[in-house]
């Protein structure tokens, strides 16, 4: 098999592109700025993660949060960054659940009052245990919102526009790392518990945005048609996608393609945790799924991401004004470059962008190791500063793909009716390998220090490997045709159901205004 290929697929053309009004853009019709704007309310939910892994960096920084909790080090050092993740690894058994039965909106609701409580018992901890209590409640309610935000992003998005917001949801993950960031440069100099309460607090921000507005924001026409809505489903698609015409040959299209993906998905039995390694096209899926979720965390990025403070200790940059300072221009250089491919995901397409992002972070990793290793030896300032260039270029690479990409590239090869479950075993495999980064990562830095660079150097060669063998082009496809790229025909069947409906309607129209026309010359 050539890479990047799935057998009887190559070449697939989508036919929904010539039902697309060229001239509608987002800008310029007034119920796409609606359904974007909800969109942006579901994309904060990122934020909320992001927040969390730049104020921890923050926070190390901050002398009266060492005071407080008695300047953690090592394994306790590593048990308060990975406990956030271990708790939402504990919500993952129920948060599918709570997805497919009572809807996406639901489960952002449910996250968000969870992830309000646990900011407001951070921000009141008087112990370290009770600080580590209340980031456990965060990442338990944090699985919930992030588990089905961005299937909600996706399965609302106008055609042409949800690739490209799918993609900005995880590069949000940025937004958060920079108010993070920030919040804590700014309140260092509070002489009290207050510069470390105040990020607690500001955590809870986004969850309060959404908690207000989330009901009013419209529900997945995929999951209603899931539970015999169609109508409504029928109706959310023709209001925001065809200015409420319900016979517009896009609306019926996209709503004949899903009820003909779930019904096939439920004759071929492609539902409950068992397909998914049921059939081949599934084991394929997870194979995917598995290895980019896992690629994401261990590319040397979560050194950086939740101990730049120890990286940069190793550099002799031990101030931590420097120190907050680095942190958060990096997030506003990452925020950048991952809505930037975000953009423009659509245009070059998900495989290129995996492979460039995936060779870039290669070569700059391994400068990285270089520069530690010679400044470890030499002391010299120009390899410290040289290190921290190589560590924002090595960002720029990473932020083309690992950053927009996975959560999109996750939600379009999945089909409905295990899209939930699916998403949950990638957050199951992210949490694992974040809760072993989290919790080695500093205790490899502090024992082998430069040399702990070379494991991750290796394992990048690894993941170029990987990507460009298996990594399949989604570009330019609908969320059910993209879905069943790994299914062989059943990507043809899909659209060519969804097509003939179409035309169907079209014959039918065609037929009744010819017969009005005879009828009006035979009256004359």
């Amino acid at each position: 098999m050539a890479p990047g290929t799935v057998a009887g697929t190559a070449g697939l053309d989508s036919k929904v592109t010539e039902l697309i009004d060229p001239h509608k853009k987002w800008h310029n019709n007034r119920r796409l700025i609606v359904l974007n704007s909800w969109i942006f309310l579901l994309l904060i939910t990122s934020s909320t993660n992001g927040f969390d892994g730049s104020m921890m960096n923050g926070l190390q920084s901050l002398p009266q949060w060492k005071l407080a909790f008695n300047d953690p080090d090592g394994a306790k050092l590593g048990l308060l960054g990975a406990i956030q993740n271990i708790g939402g690894f504990s919500a993952l058994p129920f948060s599918p659940y709570i997805t497919d039965t009572f809807g996406r909106r639901v489960a952002v609701f449910l996250g968000c009052v969870l992830m309000i409580i646990g900011a407001a018992l951070q921000t009141a901890s008087q112990t370290v245990e009770m600080f580590i209590g209340a980031r456990f409640l965060l990442g338990f309610g944090l699985t919930f919102a992030a588990n089905s935000a961005p299937l909600l992003v996706a399965e609302l998005s106008y055609p042409t526009y949800r690739a490209p917001l799918t993609s900005m949801y995880n590069s949000m993950w940025y937004s958060g790392s920079i108010v993070a960031a920030w919040s804590t440069f700014g309140t260092f100099k509070i002489n009290s518990s207050w510069s470390w309460r105040v990020p607690s607090l500001l955590q809870a921000l986004p969850s309060l945005i959404q908690i207000g507005l989330i009901f009013i924001c419209p529900e997945s026409p995929r999951w209603l048609v899931s539970k015999g809505r169609n109508e409504e489903a029928l109706k959310t698609l023709a209001y925001y996608h065809a200015d409420g015409n319900d016979q517009d040959p896009l609306v019926q299209y996209e709503f004949e393609e899903i009820k003909a993906a779930i019904e096939l998905d439920k004759a071929n039995k492609n539902i409950g945790w068992l397909s998914l390694i049921k059939t081949s096209g599934n084991r394929k899926r997870l194979r995917v799924i598995a290895a980019i979720a896992f690629f994401s965390q261990w590319s040397g990025n979560g050194l950086i991401s939740y101990y730049l403070t120890k990286v940069l200790d190793q550099l002799g940059i031990t101030n931590p004004t420097t120190q907050l300072l680095i942190n958060g221009l990096l997030q506003i250089w990452n925020l950048f470059w991952a809505l930037s491919a975000a953009v423009f995901v659509e245009r070059v397409g998900r495989r290129f962008l995996f492979i460039t992002s995936t060779a870039g972070m290669l070569v700059w990793y391994i400068l990285q190791t270089v520069g530690l290793a010679v400044f470890s030896n030499t002391g010299a300032d120009a390899a410290a500063h040289a290190t921290i260039a190589f560590i924002f270029l090595f960002y720029a690479f990473y932020d083309i793909a690992w950053s927009p990409l996975i959560v999109t590239y996750t939600v379009e090869i999945l089909p409905y009716q295990i899209r939930a479950k699916g998403m949950t075993f990638f957050s199951f495999v992210i949490s694992l390998t974040l809760i072993f980064n989290q919790y080695v990562n500093p205790i490899a830095l502090k024992d082998l220090e430069w040399k702990y660079y070379i494991v991750y150097d290796v394992w990048l060669l690894v993941e170029l490997i990987f990507v460009y063998f298996y990594i399949v082009e989604t570009k330019g496809k609908t969320l059910e045709e993209t879905a069943a790229l790994f299914d062989g025909d059943d990507a043809d069947k899909l659209a060519n159901i969804a097509s003939e409906a179409v035309h169907g309607q079209e014959r039918e129209d065609t037929d009744s205004k010819e017969k009005v026309d005879l009828d009006g010359k035979s009256s004359q």
